[in-house]
């Protein structure tokens, strides 16, 4: 028990350097490639900062733990627009001056209702393709459409770029070294999670939903409390939403290839998915209504967030 807890935490704290170092490097790589600078905000950056949630999800699913991979990517979605949202707005109220809130919203609520639906009582490899179909075509819109160019993805890149010209080949070993640390942290908190489970009697359901959401969340709260200091609110929103409609695309396509056929915890496909959807709409019509998030509506997500929790443990 006391190795499994040192685990999860180790296997946190990696997690979130070692993610953090490849998402720098894949974009370093992808900026040296000379790919565009649309193209490596929405995709690199994308499943770059998603990769967490992959891995883990991923790995969980492939292991027979499908209610800790589906509950990792609810709790994550969740996570993203209460918990992050809510810390970001109470630092500073969270503006919406770019086009991101218009494109990006209704795409991501899209990509989370169909992931919703997909897994009520399993995924299957169908869902998998589903899933992935829809985030092709979502990327597909977002890239068309930013293609006469967009200050926040612009924005995004240059926060993952230094002021001289990136070196190929040292960057390229940073993006692999980033990629292993992730993948074996992701093992790590997997096998701690699971342990701890069954140790405590709590469902694997539960703990993705909390500890393993929470943890693999903590990259995108690290760069929306840099983003709320700056004054960088364009980058938040776009941030969350994003993670949100990866997440629901590319982790829950994962998932679903590498647990398909296993059954999934009521409780996750019921309330998880009900609190998920719930929270998507309110904190879209927050985002929506004034194209900004005030501190009261910032309050009320936190609370959101907190009282989710007990109601998951049951």
């Amino acid at each position: 028990m006391l190795l499994a807890t040192f685990g999860i935490i180790a296997g946190l704290v990696v997690l979130t350097y070692a993610a953090d170092q490849f998402v720098v490097g894949a974009a370093r790589v992808a900026t040296s490639l000379r790919l565009s600078t649309v193209v490596v905000g929405a995709v690199v950056i994308g499943f770059g900062t998603s990769a967490p949630e992959l891995l883990v999800s991923g790995l969980a699913g492939a292991s027979g733990a499908i209610d800790l991979a589906v509950g990792n990517i609810v709790g994550s979605n969740v996570a993203n627009l209460t918990l992050v949202l809510g810390v970001a707005a109470l630092i500073a109220p969270i503006v919406v001056r770019s086009p991101v809130l218009k494109r990006e919203a209704p795409i991501s609520l899209a990509a989370v209702l169909v992931f919703a639906w997909a897994i009520q009582g399993s995924l299957s490899i169908v869902d998998g393709i589903v899933l992935t179909v829809v985030l092709v075509t979502a990327l597909t819109f977002i890239i068309l459409s930013a293609r006469g160019g967009d200050p926040g993805l612009t924005s995004e890149v240059e926060g993952f770029l230094s002021d001289t010209p990136p070196a190929l080949r040292r960057e390229a070993v940073r993006t692999v070294l980033g990629l292993l640390g992730t993948l074996g942290a992701a093992q790590v908190l997997v096998v701690s999670a699971t342990t701890i489970a069954e140790s405590l009697g709590l469902s694997q359901g539960f703990i993705g939903l909390t500890v393993v959401a929470i943890g693999t969340s903590l990259p995108e709260l690290a760069t929306a409390v840099q983003a709320a200091r700056k004054g960088e609110t364009d980058l938040i929103i776009g941030n969350l939403l994003g993670s949100n409609l990866f997440n629901a695309g590319a982790v829950g396509a994962v998932a679903a290839f590498a647990g398909a056929g296993l059954p999934i915890d009521r409780t996750i496909s019921t309330l998880g998915v009900g609190l998920m959807v719930g929270i998507a709409v309110i904190a879209t019509l927050f985002m929506v209504t004034g194209k900004r998030v005030v501190r009261w509506e910032a309050i009320v997500l936190l609370i959101a967030y907190a009282a989710t929790l007990p109601l998951l443990a049951g």
